[in-house]
């Protein structure tokens, strides 16, 4: 976790989030710029967010994945 807080997508860093373990990186996402999205931010475990959005889990299924949680 705390690997991942450094990719926040604030001040050149990458966007990653991490969703059922799975960290998937959204800094080419536009909705995702700045590293904030709808109240969500990078660089955190947003597994019980995403289950409350309206899109889920399917939105990530094309993003690329960059590792694990551990």
């Amino acid at each position: 976790m705390d690997e991942l807080k450094q990719f926040d997508g604030k001040d050149g860093h990458k966007a990653y989030v991490a969703v059922d373990g799975t960290v998937y990186d959204l800094t080419n996402v536009d909705a995702w710029q700045g590293g904030q999205h709808h109240g969500l931010t990078a660089g955190r475990d947003l597994t019980e967010m995403i289950k409350k959005s309206p899109h889920g889990k399917k939105t990530l299924t094309d993003k690329p994945v960059v590792g694990q949680l551990i």
